[in-house]
């Protein structure tokens, strides 16, 4: 099988720009297969895939969650953390709008508009994550030290099973 050519998504450019060490992992995406689908592709742990959700409080400001792939959001604690009302995932095309990415493909490097980054804490003790590169079928897999330190999320404790 002839290698497959690396995507250059905004994403790449955003990691690249701010010199972040990352190897690219390409796979068969599976629509709705989620981070089941992309662990069990990369034969790697769900728990070290992250999951890029855009969502948005009751006036509609939109947040990127960074979650483990294995845990859900509890969305009524990050409402309870950020002081507001209620945090619900956003539409696909909502989201798209904002992230400028395809559902699926979501990356919180490179979005269309700037949002604030909050971060379930546990992710940042892991030795690598493997995170959206920004294109369906295309994780990038890097140091959680560099998320970290390029996108400065909010640590959190928000996920549940």
């Amino acid at each position: 099988m002839a290698k497959e050519k690396t995507p250059v998504t905004a994403a790449v450019r955003q990691l690249r720009a701010e010199k972040v060490a990352f190897s690219d992992h390409l796979y068969a995406y599976e629509e709705k297969g989620g981070t089941a689908s992309s662990s069990r592709e990369l034969r790697v742990d769900e728990h070290v895939v992250i999951k890029t959700l855009v969502m948005e409080d009751e006036s509609r400001a939109p947040l990127i969650v960074l979650m483990h792939g294995d845990l859900q959001v509890s969305t009524k604690e990050l409402a309870r953390l950020l002081g507001v009302k209620q945090v619900s995932p956003c539409s696909a095309d909502v989201a798209q709008r904002h992230s400028g990415y395809l559902v699926g493909g979501t990356s919180p490097f490179g979005t269309r508009h700037k949002m604030p980054v909050y971060m379930e804490g546990s992710i940042a003790t892991l030795p690598k994550i493997y995170i959206n590169g920004g294109k369906r079928g295309y994780l990038v897999e890097i140091d959680p030290a560099e998320l970290v330190r390029v996108l400065k999320p909010h640590l959190v404790n928000v996920g549940i099973r």
